[in-house]
């Protein structure tokens, strides 16, 4: 098995970061720190490819802004430029210069990735999400190279520097506003299960109604994929069934705008018949018809604190990763009525 980063890291008793900016000869890094590294190289046979990080040298204030895998759903929704505009506020203020990568598949985004590192034209990376399983984030571990995540880690947490919202509170929470509005048959609509903050926030629903001791009716919950283009038939079957959800907890508010548009097809009118509270407070939740109460997980902040974190570990290798947690308010506007 070929020798990684990682062998070389803790071998020498470093971070791997640490190992990438001394194949880089990078001047952050102590020249002692530098020759116990290079002694771990030599002992493990560890050859770095001194082209790409010559390259890399030179281009190491460049972050990569990773995007979810999407066909298209992800260029509309206003979450992601306001993520990105809190990463490129502050990286502006720091002379770090940004560039956007997505991709259709998983495959495509990976590719540009290993292409990017390979010529060494970015040394390090802010995802915009996390999920289970995610190709990209193997890569960046295994291959030792400097990443951050938007979204709570599921692999190597304690190896991995992340900023979230709460989002088992804020699906509590959410959840909490309409039990409060006395609506005891809430629904949830989310996203697949291997998108941690969809997830997370269900769970947040289902706790709302233990703590309750409200029946959680598990037909009331519907998953849809991360490009909804249209809600799919079982939901439409809730809508029509007599003893349906009086109110709704949906993931985001790119799902509420799909809820209000089924609810219309139903003939049913939010908030007469249907309250919902959407996450992100987006510009969608303030044109939607009618405007959606919505919980404000703070995006631009989160986009500050991921460039800040970035930042901070690119210029001291061996701070241990960090965890933020940014907190979330509520917003209340008209989608929400009281039985």
């Amino acid at each position: 098995m070929a020798v990684t980063i990682r062998d070389v890291a803790a071998l020498a008793g470093v971070s791997p970061s640490t190992v990438s900016r001394t194949c880089k000869d990078n001047p952050s890094i102590s020249e002692e720190t530098k020759e116990k590294v290079r002694l771990a190289m030599a002992k493990l046979g560890y050859e770095p490819n001194f082209q790409a990080s010559n390259l890399a040298s030179q281009n190491s204030r460049t972050i990569g802004i990773v995007l979810p895998v999407s066909e298209r759903f992800i260029y509309v929704n206003s979450f992601f430029l306001e993520i990105i505009r809190g990463i490129t506020q502050y990286c502006n203020s720091r002379q770090y210069i940004t560039t956007i990568i997505a991709g259709e598949t998983e495959d495509e985004a990976l590719q540009t990735i290993r292409s990017m590192v390979r010529n060494g034209l970015v040394d390090s990376f802010i995802l915009l999400y996390s999920k289970q399983k995610d190709p990209i984030t193997s890569y960046l571990y295994n291959e030792g190279i400097l990443f951050a995540l938007i979204g709570k880690a599921y692999h190597f947490a304690n190896q991995t520097i992340y900023v979230d919202t709460d989002n088992i509170l804020a699906g509590q929470n959410a959840t909490e506003y309409l039990i409060n509005l006395n609506h005891h048959h809430i629904g949830y609509i989310g996203y697949e299960r291997s998108l941690i903050f969809s997830s997370d926030r269900k769970y947040g629903y289902s706790l709302a109604h233990y703590e309750h001791n409200i029946p959680l009716n598990h037909d009331y919950s519907v998953e849809v994929r991360y490009s909804p283009n249209q809600m799919p038939e079982e939901l439409m079957q809730l809508l029509r069934r007599p003893d349906r959800p009086t109110a709704f907890v949906v993931a985001d508010d790119f799902l509420g705008i799909a809820l209000e548009r089924c609810c219309r097809e139903c003939g049913l009118s939010i908030p007469n018949d249907i309250s919902v509270v959407s996450f992100n407070n987006s510009l969608f939740a303030e044109l939607s018809s009618p405007p959606l109460t919505s919980i404000d997980i703070n995006s631009v902040q989160l986009g500050i604190e991921a460039a800040t974190q970035i930042i901070n570990h690119a210029e001291n290798p061996n701070l241990p990763s960090t965890k933020i947690i940014v907190p979330h308010r509520i917003v209340e506007r008209e989608s929400c009525k009281k039985l």
